[in-house]
């Protein structure tokens, strides 16, 4: 088990899937459903500019005084921009999962995006089933960059 504290955040991550900041919200909603993830990173221009999660989208179905009922189509039609997170949680790709791991417990975040060294240019996700294959493939005495067992 103790392979696990070699492992960083690139090697575990997993390519991105991202929407734009005028993605709506019916898009993002049939996206997260498509793929199963939790959140998605929201890019413009490669530049990370905020993270929306499945929570932000039952946020904006909120009751109001003036709207006891939300209207839902119309609501699905807003902008991802209104809803997302614009300052994100994120880590770097040679950040310890150990480091991950305290971090995703703290927050209690599913997901982190995964940013450059300079801090803007997303370059992965690092989700919580990263995380626990990475503790899987250590109790088996893998390493990193040895090819996962079957």
């Amino acid at each position: 088990m103790y392979e696990f504290l070699d492992f960083r955040v690139a090697d575990v991550m997993s390519a991105p899937k991202t929407v734009s900041p005028d993605a709506s919200l019916g898009e993002v909603e049939r996206i997260l459903e498509q793929t199963g993830f939790n959140g998605l990173p929201v890019v413009e221009q490669d530049r990370l500019v905020g993270f929306v999660t499945s929570l932000d989208l039952l946020a904006a179905f909120r009751f109001h005084p003036d709207a006891i009922l939300p209207p839902y189509e119309q609501i699905m039609r807003r902008p991802v921009a209104g809803v997302m997170a614009r300052e994100p949680a994120v880590v770097q790709p040679r950040s310890p999962l150990t480091r991950v791991l305290e971090k995703m417990v703290a927050t209690r975040n599913k997901s982190f995006p995964v940013v450059d060294p300079h801090g803007d240019r997303l370059v992965g996700v690092i989700a919580r089933e990263d995380v626990m294959r990475a503790l899987r493939r250590a109790d088996s005495g893998e390493r990193p960059g040895e090819p996962e067992r079957e």
